[in-house]
């Protein structure tokens, strides 16, 4: 078998243009890119724009990611801009383009630090490790292959084509861009757009339960290879449903994810 491929291959960065990889292909349409990547290598974007004082380093806390449409594997473009400029809080956007039509979007708050350690309170109890939890090698029947083969499932609670609720340990196995080393914040993103999977509540191969949005809040910046993801899925009576998440990194707790959903047969 050859050698996994990364989510990107950079044709022209100067350009925002990149090869989406059949590693980013998702378990719904064969053609198109599981969420979790083009949301990270927007987040990547974001995380790459000039900070507007070199002496204060703002960090996001909020990204806010809108799928507009399916998103195709094969070339596309990135495009980031600042919408609400600032010395300590500041508004950016990226969005992914895929011939020309705008397919992906995000929009990120950046705050400068504080010292805020001697007040820290609320943090969701800490879960077990991923070298507690239970892996799980075999992508369960009917699940395209590309992207779910490419993570490292590692389960505290349910699995995947079991229904949710469910908790796991997530790590990503190839990189995101071609030579690159992925920051925390970006695998933290792929894992979070994971959630609706690991609290999957349906059969995936008898419903459509897809994601229209992925919303993060931060209290810190994540650390390390792994995310803990503890998701649950509620579905609504006339075909919407809403997924809710608590992120863990190696430290704890480290933020929250929310997914909107649309809810059908296939």
């Amino acid at each position: 078998m050859s050698e996994p491929e990364p989510f990107y291959l950079p044709l022209d960065p100067d350009k925002g243009l990149y090869h989406a990889t059949y590693s980013t292909t998702g378990p719904w349409f064969a053609d198109a890119q599981h969420a979790g990547p083009p949301s990270a290598l927007l987040v990547r974007a974001l995380e790459q724009w000039p900070q507007p004082d070199p002496a204060v380093a703002l960090a996001l806390a909020r990204v806010t990611l809108e799928v507009l449409g399916p998103i195709p594997a094969g070339e596309v473009e990135v495009r980031a801009r600042v919408l609400r400029p600032g010395r300590r809080i500041e508004l950016l956007q990226a969005e992914m383009l895929a011939g020309g039509r705008a397919v992906l979007q995000a929009r990120g708050w950046r705050f400068a630090p504080a010292d805020t350690g001697a007040v820290v309170v609320g943090a969701a109890p800490p879960i077990a490790g991923p070298e507690d939890a239970v892996l799980q090698e075999a992508r369960p029947q009917g699940w395209l292959p590309g992207f779910m083969d490419m993570i490292e499932w590692r389960w505290l609670a349910g699995a995947l084509g079991e229904p949710g609720p469910g908790r796991a340990w997530v790590r990503q196995r190839v990189p995101l861009v071609a030579g690159e080393d992925p920051s925390p914040l970006q695998r933290l993103v792929v894992a979070a757009d994971s959630a609706n999977g690991i609290a999957a509540p349906l059969d995936l191969r008898q419903w459509l339960f897809v994601n229209t949005e992925l919303s993060l809040h931060l209290h810190r910046a994540p650390v390390g290879d792994w995310t803990g993801v503890d998701a649950a899925t509620v579905i609504g009576p006339t075909g919407a449903g809403t997924v809710s998440a608590v992120l863990y990194d190696a430290a704890g707790h480290t933020g929250r994810a929310t997914q909107a959903l649309t809810v059908g047969p296939r």
